[in-house]
């Protein structure tokens, strides 16, 4: 048994760019699948089978642990390959699996890329009849659909699959539900796949002061809260897909932090880390707990927040111990909005005025909006653009609010209501979209 985590190749057409003395040079366009919790495209300039440093480029989590915890459990031969990351060309990678011949292939996938996904499994196929598929990641919400809609699938693994994937390596088909690590399991897992040909691949330059290379790691699974649009604690470490049920958070040990962070700096002297969490200052004593770990380590760091979930005293504490900067979820400037379309719980007055203590302190804040959400008007979106104004920003990222399988925002589709997003309704203002990149763009335009 010759197994294969892969996040496959991932290109759109190509266009051509006109500049002003006439002049064109080509544009591709590119997609990110797993460790992106929204997957899409953009544009970038570099053609496939050409590689250069500075695109957004996320760690794929899930497929990571996944691919480690498989070497472990099973002692067969695991090979991780994320072709996004090469920016390998489709038929580099097809080459690469003719000449390997893997007898199981694991993709994760979500609404985005799934069409085209299913097109790669069919060319797979093509070639390699043999080859067996199983699926993770949110499309696998579909349930039972899902098997049918390419060739050779054997298993569609719901949630974190560690534990579903060994299932199928021992015979599991069909739809294999939830089985989510433990928190004992979860510290007692094999640290996630790096190796020095992709560990200096992966790469967000926000918030502003990131030093590569960085690694983008995670010190929790999890997020309590139900943001409508929110796609990893609704599909892949809980099951709530229409924001009714309950959420948990599960925390890395302090043991298992520092002796992953430890290992990685050392192995691979990364210049900064990344904790790229659901929300990473859950509680006072988990923000105090990476603290003292990165103190030890004397490595700048960065993570992703909320305003509201840990002591505002500790912002200094964070500084104090490397963080140089954050990112902040503030999602719209109406507070109706954020109440009852996204269901952030998030008093906007209340963040405002932790920006601004972030900023005291030191560090740089990089704040991220949603727009074309169900039932915002254009004067709320005209809200946000003046809260935007009030706040201290170094960067910012606007997004387009997409549909992704298994969120609430996807079971809004299908219902028309939900009871815990009261004001989200699917009116003429409001434009389906899986890619939120693409949907911002054309918002924009």
């Amino acid at each position: 048994m010759k197994i294969l985590f892969s996040n496959p190749p991932w290109w759109q057409d190509l266009s051509w760019h006109t500049l002003d003395n006439g002049a064109t040079f080509p544009i591709h366009r590119a997609g990110v699948r797993a460790g992106s919790r929204w997957p899409f495209t953009y544009q970038i300039p570099i053609p496939p089978d050409r590689f250069e440093f500075g695109s957004y480029l996320p760690y794929p989590f899930f497929m990571g642990y996944a691919a480690t915890y498989s070497a472990k459990a099973l002692g067969v031969p695991v090979v991780f390959r994320d072709s996004i990351a090469l920016r390998e060309s489709y038929d580099r990678y097809y080459d690469y699996l003719e000449r390997e011949r893997f007898d199981l292939i694991v993709i994760e996938s979500a609404s985005p890329s799934w069409d085209h996904d299913q097109t790669v499994m069919r060319e797979i196929v093509r070639r390699l009849p043999h080859t067996r598929f199983v699926i993770t990641g949110p499309i696998t919400s579909l349930g039972e659909e899902i098997l049918n809609v390419a060739p050779n699938i054997q298993a569609a693994v719901r949630g974190e699959y560690e534990k579903g994937v060994v299932k199928a390596v021992n015979g599991s088909s069909g739809v294999i539900d939830f089985d989510l690590l433990t928190l004992e399991e979860m510290n007692a897992a094999p640290f996630p796949y790096f190796d020095h040909l992709y560990a200096y691949r992966y790469w967000d330059s926000n918030p502003v002061g990131q030093l590569a290379p960085h690694a983008q790691v995670l010190s929790s699974r999890g997020c309590p809260f139900k943001c409508i649009f929110c796609v990893w604690p609704a599909t892949m470490t809980g099951n709530d897909p229409d924001g009714s049920g309950k959420r948990f958070v599960r925390h890395y040990s302090g043991d298992y932090l520092e002796a992953f962070l430890t290992e990685l700096v050392h192995k691979y002297h990364f210049k900064s880390i990344y904790f790229d969490d659901d929300t990473f200052n859950l509680g006072d004593r988990h923000v105090e707990k990476v603290c003292a770990i990165m103190r030890k380590l004397q490595v700048p760091w960065s993570a992703m927040c909320r305003s509201d979930t840990s002591g505002l005293h500790l912002w200094k504490e964070m500084k104090e111990s490397g963080c140089f900067g954050v990112k902040v979820g503030f999602e719209s400037g109406n507070q109706e909005v954020v109440d009852k379309i996204v269901n952030k719980r998030l008093n906007l007055e209340d963040a405002r005025r932790v920006a601004h203590e972030i900023k005291r302190v030191g560090m740089t804040l990089h704040g991220t909006f949603t727009f074309g959400l169900p039932g915002e008007t254009p004067e709320q979106v005209q809200d946000t653009e003046r809260y935007i104004s009030t706040l201290p920003l170094d960067s910012i990222q606007k997004s387009g609010c997409a549909e992704i399988e298994g969120a609430p925002l996807h079971a809004l589709s299908r219902q028309k209501s939900l009871p815990a997003y009261p004001s989200a309704r699917l009116d003429d203002n409001y434009v389906r979209a899986t890619d939120g990149q693409l949907k911002y763009e054309n918002l924009a335009h």
